[in-house]
């Protein structure tokens, strides 16, 4: 006899309702494989600032919980999914920055193949210098020495855009002289120098305007002095400083406009309309419109215990970042931290307490708008922090980065406008921790000169920063003692050396062949780079 069925309904093989097959790949596109035509239309990228996501929380819940209870009942129960319950979480919507942080600062970094630019080291590799036309010798005013070391120089803004090639070289004996590194053959004689005494003590920095008409030169006597290149005439005087200035900078939408750094953390902007006239000569003497005292100066809680006081770190450099007409970032001896002010927020002031409208209290301390929140010199191994030698901004590929060179040997690089450090793009650098040590990037953004130790200057691809392994540097060696101040033009390197020598560096594929098939007969009319 036959086993009676089972009254129970026949459970599916396999339930396929509403839910894709398991193991299906889907077909991804084929646009890294054929030769796709670019898409005409450009994808829209919100602002760094604007964008903090959806405005509302989405959340995504199928329960199945009324499948399982015993009174549910249909004529398609056969059908109905069986599976646990299923949630699809959505991420909390995140700053850009922080999404930007969370992939660069991971192990490895985040890389884009496609996005990445090829290395142009052969072409760093290439560069040579000539022993007689590319060197010049800065000669000193006191009959009692012959060279004098020089601590800064500068390209002409229309030397960077390949119209001409002049540059200012700045020496310890307050002279600047302004030469013409225009590329020439052995046997031609040196071009004209012109040399303007603008002080009688060490000029730490040179800055052309925005015209290349004047000179800004900072020095040792407490001042800032603007030069005229034709006349040779100095027109103004910016007093108001109680220490060594180091630092000076023109702001590139204002061109009266300039901000300085001093020794004793003071940050001072200056505008040149608002001079008193002195003399008979119509010297201008002016006082800052604006300053930020102890600019740099660690800040301590309330509740904090009162330490005996500490040195006000000294500023190192000041910029005006591309693309941010009111702002300015400085940098200083004390640590990696950079900070970024707007400078229409710096003479705030509260009512008073007593009697409201009857006066004004007293000015509050300027605060930055950003600030560095991760130290990045303290991350390799220092018990310390470091302080930052020289700061630049990038442009062309770079835009947007800041690349400052730290007192613990390496080159960090920092996001503007947030100044937040990229842990996983610093690169090594060779240096004797010296302040006059100095960073320059060159016009076309993709390549960063940097002085050094032991008569070195060091050269880097920086083109895919902060993106991708960063690339071994090169390194120029042909001159004696500390390689302080560098600058580019649009063709060339200028290095300056403490031995009281400027050199010029240009890229040259054949010499530089030359000098690697016959190096003992060219070492000496040339110097080539090493790597």
């Amino acid at each position: 006899m036959l086993p009676s069925p089972s009254s129970s309904p026949q459970q599916p093989l396999e339930n396929r309702t509403n839910l894709p097959p398991k193991g299906l790949k889907v077909q991804t596109s084929l646009k890294s494989f054929l030769l796709t035509p670019p898409d005409e239309k450009k994808p829209k990228r919100q602002a760094l600032l604007t964008s903090f996501g959806p405005n509302k929380r989405i959340k995504l819940e199928l329960s199945s919980n009324s499948l399982d209870s015993e009174d549910a009942s249909s004529s398609d129960s056969d059908y109905e999914d069986s599976d646990d319950d299923v949630e699809m979480a959505v991420q909390r919507p995140q700053h850009p920055f922080q999404q930007q942080s969370r992939l660069l600062n991971r192990p490895g970094g985040h890389v884009n193949v496609e996005k990445l630019r090829p290395s142009t080291n052969p072409i760093l590799r290439s560069f040579v210098s000539s022993h007689k036309a590319d060197v010049f010798k800065c000669t000193s005013t006191n009959p009692d020495r012959y060279l004098t070391p020089p601590y800064a120089c500068a390209y002409s803004n229309r030397s960077k855009h390949g119209t001409e090639s002049l540059l200012a070289v700045a020496d310890e004996e307050g002279t600047v002289t302004i030469l013409n590194t225009t590329k020439r053959r052995d046997w031609d004689d040196a071009p004209p120098t012109k040399k303007l005494h603008s002080h009688q003590n060490g000029v730490f920095q040179v800055k052309w305007s925005e015209d290349d008409e004047t000179v800004a030169t900072c020095s040792g006597d407490q001042s800032i002095r603007i030069t005229n290149i034709e006349t040779s005439a100095i027109t103004h005087v910016l007093r108001g400083q109680t220490s060594t200035v180091k630092v000076v900078s023109w702001d590139p939408a204002h061109r009266h406009l300039l901000a300085s750094g001093s020794r004793d953390g003071t940050i001072n902007v200056w505008d040149l309309r608002m001079g008193e006239t002195y003399g008979e000569d119509g010297l201008q003497v002016v006082k800052p419109c604006q300053s930020i005292q102890r600019a740099h100066l660690a800040k301590q809680g309330r509740k904090a215990p009162k330490k005996k006081s500490l040195p006000v770190p000294g500023i190192t450099s000041i910029l005006y970042p591309e693309g941010h007409t009111y702002g300015i970032v400085s940098s200083a001896t004390s640590d990696g931290v950079l900070k970024y002010w707007d400078l229409r927020f710096l003479t705030d002031r509260t009512p008073s307490k007593r009697g409201r409208g009857k006066g004004r209290g007293k000015p509050k301390a300027p605060a930055e708008l950003f600030s560095t929140e991760l130290d990045p010199t303290t991350l390799h191994g220092s018990r310390r922090p470091r302080g930052i030698l020289s700061i630049t901004t990038g442009r062309g590929p770079t835009a947007g980065l800041v690349f400052a060179l730290g007192a613990d040997s390496r080159i960090h690089t920092y996001s503007l406008p947030t100044l937040q450090p990229y842990t996983n793009a610093s690169r090594l650098h060779n240096n004797s921790s010296s302040f006059y040590v100095t960073l320059s990037v060159s016009p076309c953004g993709r390549w960063l000169a940097s002085g050094g130790a032991d008569g070195k200057a060091s050269l880097f691809d920086v083109a895919n920063s902060p993106f991708g392994v960063p690339a071994p540097a090169v390194e120029l060696k042909a001159q004696e003692g500390e390689v302080g101040a560098v600058d580019w033009s649009h063709d060339a390197l200028a290095t300056c050396a403490d031995e009281g020598t400027v050199r010029i560096w240009r890229p040259d594929i054949d010499v530089y062949r030359q000098c690697l098939e016959d190096p003992e007969e060219s070492r000496w009319n040339w110097a080539w780079s090493s790597s």
